[in-house]
């Protein structure tokens, strides 16, 4: 799997940029409360797959709680691997890059997210911007702190809600733009583990190669290796550099970042970031 900074930046280049693409539908036209809590859930939903592996740092965030979850799916995924592989998938042990890693479980999460957002009173949703953003600080912060801090996560986490919750005011309540803010949060670590040396089973169940957990991956010469020269010097700081990019663009389009305009940026790059004016 790529490291934790890599994965959360993903999630949050990914949920800028089908923002920003889809400028004349629904999805791109959030308010800045609605975009920032879905960029909270994208950011944590891209670590959210490794929770299948009980020894992930992500599998450490809230202490017991999300060990206790974390063996939970460990035990689902290996149980689903064994009652689905053919004879062309590898006899493993391990349940890592299993159910979770795949398209079936991010639309299942995005679904589950957009049904507590739907018939819940609110409440719900700060339960679901806290724990996904444990899973974004986790992630970010990576050898930062030791794997074991959940306090510290906790403590973060709580603030960045609280602080979150005092900005927006009332609440904002787009369930379907949070369940697809989670399936693109999701979708951005496939991506993330299919460029590593091991690829990601994203495809299953459909049977690709004769393997029902075929790992969907580019040419060898085209992989990474996850912690390596390449993701560290090169994809970690680029997707730092569009997160922040992408995210400023969306938040002024939406009326949240009115200081773009006074930066004399080309004409071309301006009619880019807003094409009504």
């Amino acid at each position: 799997m790529a490291t934790g900074p890599t994965h959360a930046m993903s999630g949050l280049v990914a949920w800028a940029a089908v923002t920003a693409m889809a400028d004349d539908h629904s999805i791109g036209q959030l308010s800045p409360k609605t975009w920032v809590v879905g960029a909270t859930l994208a950011t944590g939903a891209a670590l959210l797959p490794d929770i299948d592996h009980p020894q992930s740092t992500v599998a450490r965030t809230f202490g017991g709680m999300s060990r206790g979850f974390s063996a939970a799916m460990s035990g689902l995924s290996g149980f689903l691997y064994r009652l689905t592989r053919t004879k062309h998938d590898s006899d493993r042990t391990g349940t890592h890059r299993g159910f979770t890693h795949t398209l079936v479980f991010a639309v299942l999460a995005g679904l589950v997210t957009t049904a507590i957002v739907q018939t819940s009173e609110g409440a719900a949703l700060g339960v679901l911007m806290f724990l996904f953003a444990g899973l974004a600080v986790r992630g970010l912060m990576h050898n930062w702190s030791p794997k074991s801090d959940a306090l510290l996560i906790a403590a973060t986490s709580l603030v960045l809600t609280l602080v979150c919750w005092a900005w927006a005011g009332d609440q904002p309540s787009d369930a379907a733009a949070f369940g697809v803010a989670v399936m693109i949060g999701c979708v951005a670590h496939f991506i993330g583990d299919a460029v590593t040396e091991q690829g990601c089973p994203m495809l299953w169940p459909l049977p690709l190669g004769g393997k029902t957990w075929f790992p969907v991956a580019p040419p060898k010469l085209l992989r990474m290796q996850t912690g390596g020269k390449v993701e560290l010097v090169l994809i970690g700081p680029t997707l730092t550099v569009l997160a922040v990019v992408l995210s400023a663009v969306v938040l002024y389009r939406v009326g949240a970042a009115p200081w773009l305009a006074d930066l004399n940026l080309p004409p071309e790059f301006m009619a880019w970031i807003d094409p009504s004016a």
